[in-house]
């Protein structure tokens, strides 16, 4: 077998995978490693299961008769290619798709020996391989919080919520990110009494406050009991009612589940690679900078996750390729100022660019205007009664600079904003474009017409 090769990809996920592909898209020799899942989590424990998760638990609220959790399981199931009776899904199809475009594939654990040099160990084998650029894209895990007594519990992380085939009796969800916001409402809505525990004082903290508001609303709807700006302190196995574990909260209150599901971050497995090989210090006192830069040194290049400056599946695909193109040559570099963010509860929250107060602490002249999304056509069509859709603007450069939505296709319509963002359309063009009616995107035909009035004649629609 060749062990030489022009990348050497260290993970096989989203970032990964399309790395190898780009690279196999430019002639170049790619060997690809991961330890476990080829495809990584997206497919099997992410994205793919929770949304459809998300779709059965949306089919049982309207209608539970015709639509039980046995059903969504077995969909689950299928979406992540698991047989009914396998504990795991079959990753084959993502090996057999990255050997059918030219990668040399390895299953192990793959250590950096040297520059250009990585070591791949599989049960008793060993591959000595050598590539002129290492592409490092290893994803994340859920981090586990330092709580008192937590180690007693088996705890749940978002690979047992989403390939869970039993319901639990209660579930107590510690993090309120779009994964612990997305599985409460799954498992509220399948029955479960369900709680969720945010430290800061709002969910979904890294999304638009008034996407905050609107998942919010929804979880409670559902009936999810939120509980904002407290703080877990200790944990107590089997001390609640009926046997659930209890949570004790920093303001002497209590939270209860039969499991407890952590959703309070993503830890990043890149200590122990060998990065110090390329002069990058992985002993802790220097946190590694999850800047988005992708190089990091001369033929290193770090993607997905570990990268930052988010965690999106979009985001990893979009790097993979780009590392490989910086490698390649090309005169490239990351651009975020359009990077899309959604959740996909019911409503849907997007996000992408900046707040108006982020605008401003940037230094930009900037304005918000916002439509109510239960009174446009849309929302009366669909008895909405919660919603809006938001527009930033940049009065210097008369562009979009934010946008923000919490409604039905959230998910799809924020993308005229990304566009927007993206190659910097002026607000007159915006102004003038025309969108179905009554469409969700239809809403946009009144506020970039507001928006050019209030560049025309500042103060005649916001002030400020």
């Amino acid at each position: 077998m060749d062990t030489t090769f022009d990348f050497i990809v260290i993970g096989a996920g989203p970032a990964g995978e399309a790395a190898t592909n780009k690279a196999r898209e430019l002639g170049a020799r790619v060997a690809v490693i991961d330890r476990r899942w080829f495809g990584g989590s997206c497919p099997f424990i992410g994205c793919l299961p929770s949304k459809a998760l998300l779709h059965g638990a949306a089919e049982h609220a309207a209608n539970p008769s015709t639509y039980d959790w046995a059903r969504a399981s077995a969909h689950r199931d299928y979406m992540v290619n698991r047989d009914p009776a396998a504990p795991e899904p079959d990753d084959g199809g993502h090996v057999r798709r990255l050997e059918a475009v030219g990668a040399t594939v390895f299953r192990g654990t793959a250590t950096i020996t040297g520059r250009g040099r990585v070591t791949v160990r599989h049960h008793d084998r060993v591959h000595e391989l050598a590539a002129s650029s290492v592409i490092v894209a290893v994803g994340s895990h859920s981090k586990r919080p330092p709580l008192e007594g937590l180690d007693a519990i088996a705890t749940w992380t978002n690979e047992q919520a989403t390939l869970a085939r039993e319901l639990p009796a209660s579930l107590l969800v510690l993090g309120g990110g779009p994964t612990g916001c997305e599985l409460a409402q799954v498992y509220a809505r399948f029955g479960v009494p369900t709680t969720i525990v945010q430290s800061g004082p709002r969910l979904a903290p890294t999304d638009h406050p008034r996407n905050s508001e609107v998942i919010r609303a929804a979880l409670e709807r559902d009936g999810v009991a939120v509980r904002t700006g407290v703080r877990a302190t200790r944990a107590r196995a089997g001390a609640g009612t009926d046997g659930a574990h209890v949570i004790d909260l920093d303001d002497g209150s209590t939270a209860e589940g039969h499991v407890i599901l952590l959703a309070v971050g993503r830890s990043f497995p890149i200590d122990d690679l060998g990065l110090e090989h390329y002069g990058i210090d992985t002993s802790g006192r220097t946190p590694y900078p999850r800047d988005g830069r992708l190089r990091v040194a001369d033929g290193l290049y770090i993607v997905g996750d570990p990268a930052g400056p988010e965690l999106h599946t979009h985001q990893a695909h979009y790097q993979g390729e780009l590392a490989v193109r910086m490698a390649h040559g090309e005169a490239v570099t990351p651009d975020y100022r359009a990077l899309p963010r959604a959740t996909y509860m019911d409503p849907e929250a997007a996000f992408v660019g900046v707040t108006v107060d982020a605008a401003r602490e940037a230094g930009l002249d900037a304005f918000e205007l916002t439509a109510d999304f239960a009174t446009s056509a849309r929302g009366y069509g669909i008895e909405a009664t919660s919603g809006h859709v938001t527009i930033v603007v940049d009065r210097a450069t008369r562009e979009l600079v934010g946008a923000a939505m919490a409604c039905p296709d959230a998910s799809a319509a924020i993308h005229e904003c990304v566009l927007a963002i993206k190659v910097r359309v002026p607000i007159d063009v915006l102004a003038e474009t025309i969108h179905a009616f009554p469409s969700t995107s239809r809403i946009f035909n009144g506020l970039f017409p507001d928006a050019l009035r209030e560049l025309t004649s500042p103060g005649s629609v916001v002030k400020g």
